[in-house]
């Protein structure tokens, strides 16, 4: 089927960082003729030099054409749906690249002026909604002209390769499916761990915050991922479910365990020197699931750390404090998994050594890049990698009790000087 990818924002950074180079790649495949990109902005552009910028060079400059208009204006949806001419042997994919409340605009504006028929996708961005409320008026506002089937909600580290590696490894290898549960396991960790600070987005950040800039989407899928009941007969097409069982069984998280911190020289970044805006969070949660009773799961992030890595750590039970315990599932950078394990050190005498046993790819494999994965994907109608409306929902209810405390003062906040281990903020 002919595909019109319509981007709103599609002079923005994420655009020129991230969907133009994917684009590139998708149609380099030469499986994506018949794909073609229409670009909104509300002044006039010059292509050659949005692709320049993007790019560094124009191989796409007869698959990109330019609608101006302003965002604001009901009549300009009429003339945007004229100019996109969709037939019926078509389908449109719009990929909202604006801040949500832009998007939830525009969403309203599209419906109203008809461009919702069948054939029609909305790609949504994160974040999905701030809080439990206002999620649910975004999806309620969306529901009015779009069905659940034709909304694809990204979180980008559900398409990464190494995510998705996390269902073929627990699923595809029998050594870890026996003990994948809290005979064997004694904790879970879901780390996302950033060198960088914010990078000068301090109005986005001050918005936002590590709660819901990375737990209530990134971590807490990744964690579903993990918890998630993997049948012998899986299919990709029921993961958004399985993933949602699996948040359904975790408690809301208690905002007496919450860590809740801020890294020195924020309050100068950002002008203000009362922000209360965390860059540093560390979630305690529970699951009811049979399985994973008493195992404690710990969701956390931070910026201006010592590190960057996003991974997910499995903690097994220790027959005694000598033995190694640590299976890591390493999302981001360097994707793959890694075990420790004693040996004996080569030689004469009777010694033991940490060793490694690793698996990633090899040096010169080329993985897609998330935004490739999702555009392919929901041009193919694959919404196995999407958060479904219900996942959002009952990820914000987990949140709930800790933005309720933290909203009404009763959390402290900590500081951390830059560059710090995670493990001296939480001790």
């Amino acid at each position: 089927m002919k595909t019109k990818l319509l981007i709103f924002g599609i002079t923005g950074d994420l655009s020129i960082r991230k969907l133009l180079p994917a684009l590139k790649e998708i149609i380099g495949t030469g499986d994506f003729d018949d794909l073609s990109i229409i670009g909104v902005s509300r002044s006039q552009v010059n292509v050659e030099d949005l692709l320049q910028s993007s790019l560094g060079e124009t191989s796409l400059l007869n698959k990109v054409s330019i609608f101006s208009m302003d965002l604001t204006v009901a009549d300009d949806y009429a003339r945007l749906k004229d100019f996109v001419a969709l037939d019926d042997s078509e389908q449109l994919l719009v990929y909202l690249s604006v801040p949500p409340q832009a998007a939830t605009d525009i969403v309203d504006f599209m419906g109203q002026a008809k461009i919702n028929t069948s054939n029609v996708k909305i790609l949504f961005e994160k974040p999905f909604g701030i809080d439990l409320q206002s999620a649910e008026d975004i999806i309620a506002r969306t529901a009015r002209y779009y069905t659940e089937e034709q909304l694809y909600r990204i979180d980008h580290f559900l398409a990464k390769e190494m995510a998705q590696n996390i269902v073929a490894f627990r699923g595809g290898n029998a050594l870890f499916g026996h003990i994948w549960d809290n005979n064997s396991i004694e904790k879970i960790e879901v780390v996302a761990s950033e060198k960088i600070g914010i990078e000068g987005r301090a109005h986005f950040y001050e918005q936002t915050g590590a709660l819901r800039d990375l737990v209530q989407g990134h971590l807490m899928q990744l964690l579903a991922l993990t918890l998630m009941d993997i049948p012998a007969d899986f299919n990709w097409d029921t993961l958004p479910q399985m993933r949602l069982a699996a948040l359904k069984s975790i408690q809301p998280a208690d905002p007496a365990i919450a860590i809740r911190a801020q890294y020195e020289g924020y309050l100068d970044e950002v002008g203000s020197t009362n922000s209360r805006t965390e860059t540093f969070v560390s979630l305690q949660l529970g699951s009811t699931a049979p399985q994973w009773q008493n195992v404690p799961m710990y969701l956390i992030t931070g910026k201006a750390l010592r590190e960057k890595t996003t991974e997910v750590r499995i903690h097994f039970r220790k027959f005694h404090e000598a033995q190694s315990n640590c299976l890591i599932l390493r999302i981001q950078p360097n994707e793959g998994v890694e075990i420790d394990l004693f040996t004996k050190t080569p030689g004469y005498d009777r010694q033991f050594e940490m060793q490694k046993l690793q698996f990633s790819y090899p040096e010169h494999t080329r993985l897609p890049d998330a935004y490739e994965q999702v555009i392919v994907d929901a041009i193919h109608s694959r919404k196995s990698l999407f958060t479904s409306s219900n996942e959002v929902l009952r990820s914000w209810q987990i949140l709930q009790p800790v933005q309720t405390a933290w909203n009404i003062g009763q959390a402290s906040l900590g500081t951390y000087p830059q560059g710090s281990a995670i493990s001296d903020i939480i001790a």
